[in-house]
């Protein structure tokens, strides 16, 4: 897939901050989702929310039935307040938020020894247990390839080993990620 230009992610990054602040100031849903040019494609997306510099929240969607305006509003709500890891946001939060988008390519099987750490994002599928790790955790865990399929177990529910099960399916992805900071003027 190509890259998305500046513009396209500027905006979907407003579009993230104005679905948390509806989300979190007025406990509402953000309904001003435009629709058209990348806004109506279907995508996989994620929305990394950092307040303070530390995670706060995490949501995604892998395989996308909506248009993505209407996953990234979704997520990026849904980030700021149900992720159940974390607190839900307060609106004292909004002043150190920084959020970041992780844009899916589609899913395709992958061998394990074909995983690029960096590269590669991983969903392993056992029964009804499954578990997403993008690109990046690899990368800011220092993991190789062998903890990385193990923290992609742990994710599901699995142990470590499962992936090497038979009846474990693997799938890998890549991401285009972008952030609020790799801008000059994050509001």
């Amino acid at each position: 897939m190509p890259s998305l230009s500046e513009a396209d992610q500027k905006s979907i990054l407003a579009l993230a901050r104005q679905a948390v602040v509806e989300a979190v100031c007025h406990n509402r849903q953000f309904t001003e989702i435009p629709n058209r040019g990348i806004f109506a494609t279907k995508r996989g997306a994620f929305v990394t929310l950092h307040v303070d510099k530390r995670l706060h929240g995490c949501i995604g969607v892998i395989e996308a039935k909506d248009p993505l305006g209407d996953n990234i509003a979704h997520c990026a709500m849904s980030a700021a307040l149900q992720d159940p890891r974390f607190r839900a946001m307060r609106p004292a939060d909004l002043a150190t938020l920084e959020i970041e988008v992780s844009l899916l390519s589609p899913l395709e099987p992958i061998r394990p020894e074909d995983v690029e750490i960096g590269k590669h994002g991983l969903l392993i599928e056992q029964g009804f247990y499954r578990g997403l790790l993008l690109p990046q955790v690899a990368v800011e865990y220092h993991l190789d390839r062998e903890r990385f399929l193990r923290e992609t177990c742990y994710k599901a529910g699995l142990s470590g080993d499962a992936w090497k099960a038979p009846e474990t399916h693997l799938y890998g992805f890549t991401c285009e990620v972008f952030a609020e900071s790799g801008f000059h003027d994050p509001k």
